[in-house]
């Protein structure tokens, strides 16, 4: 009798984990043919999930508490683009709805009360509030008038970066290029972890980032909101026959989105920098995210999982590029898992 494997090949869990080994044997291989050893591309990458360096045999927990803050707003952003997907919407303005919580978090980090703890729950507020409105407008334009949010937020992304621009020099002592250090009572800061990771950059974030992806599992998978957004996405027309407010929904599911987004804009100005940026250019966290979110099948676990396996090669390309592994190897590698999983079929999903 013919056993049929295509429901394994097909499986939620598994797809993902056979196309990021299909991009790693293809990595090997085009390693290989440039005359390097790949061995050097997987030491690197135990370095980061590990802090133990094969070479020297020394540990330095620095690498981990790094992959972590590398992860931390591809998580974010995976999570805004796979919020939207599972409504049916393609959230391509992630990136702007970052810049959006990003500058609203400056701006608040430097203008705001610097009084302990309250300072920055303030500029987390600010943050998701500003990217859940970035996003809100996009899901009202296309529940309103039907404007396709494709378009929409890839204007909005630019919308936010000049933007951005904007706001950041109207900040009294701002140069060309960056604000006045933020007082210490808006930094998410947390000398225990640094501590712990011998001085790295991790920070409050990190719980900040595991209670985004706790929300979005029981947003989306235990609530009566989360089965209507979900029964949007695979139907509007029969969703809006069995009673659901097919406009409501699309206009709050993106500003959900966008606030996952807006998160992703604080906790990289008050983690990774001690001052506001004026930003020159993008980010790109937000567009990662669509490859995290379409790795993670766009659920909640599964898109955290996708986020750590993207934050660690993008944390490895310094450590390879040391040991004469080109470090555009790690793009390759993340295309290809792309590529590999839209392979899949639609009825799969």
């Amino acid at each position: 009798m013919k056993r049929n494997f295509k429901p394994f090949f097909q499986s939620n869990i598994f797809l993902p984990v056979i196309v990021v080994i299909l991009g790693f044997l293809t990595a090997t291989l085009l390693i290989l043919v440039v005359g390097k050893n790949p061995g050097a591309m997987y030491s690197a990458i135990v370095q980061v999930i590990s802090g133990f360096d094969l070479r020297s045999n020394s540990f330095n927990p620095r690498y981990i508490g790094e992959w972590f803050v590398m992860s931390m707003p591809l998580i974010l952003c995976g999570l805004s683009m796979g919020f939207a997907a599972r409504t049916g919407l393609f959230n391509i303005g992630a990136e702007g709805q970052y810049i959006a919580g990003l500058t609203a978090a400056q701006y608040m980090a430097v203008l705001g009360p610097q009084i302990p703890i309250l300072h920055w729950i303030m500029t987390l507020l600010a943050a998701i509030t500003a990217g859940a409105i970035w996003g809100g407008l996009v899901g009202w334009f296309k529940a309103q008038f039907n404007v396709s949010e494709v378009v929409a937020t890839i204007m909005m992304n630019y919308i936010a970066l000049f933007g951005s621009r904007i706001v950041t020099l109207s900040i009294s002592g701002t140069n060309s290029y960056h604000t006045p250090d933020f007082p210490k009572t808006a930094l998410l800061r947390s000398p225990i972890l640094e501590y712990i990771t011998n001085g790295s950059r991790i920070n409050h974030g990190l719980w900040f980032t595991l209670a985004a992806v706790i929300f979005f599992w029981v947003m989306m998978e235990k609530t009566r909101f989360g089965y209507s957004l979900r029964a949007t996405g695979f139907n509007k027309d029969a969703a809006r026959y069995g009673g659901i407010n097919i406009k409501s929904t699309l206009t709050i599911s993106m500003a959900i989105a966008g606030a996952f987004a807006g998160l992703a804009g604080a906790i990289v100005a008050l983690g990774s920098f001690n001052y506001g940026r004026v930003l020159a250019g993008q980010d790109g966290y937000g567009f990662d995210g669509i490859a995290v979110a379409l790795v993670g099948n766009c659920r909640a676990w599964g898109t955290a999982l996708s986020g750590l396996f993207f934050g660690m090669l993008k944390s490895a390309q310094p450590l390879m590029q040391s040991r004469q592994i080109p470090r555009e190897i790690t793009g390759i590698i993340i295309g290809l898992a792309v590529v590999f999983i839209s392979f899949k079929k639609k009825d799969g999903q």
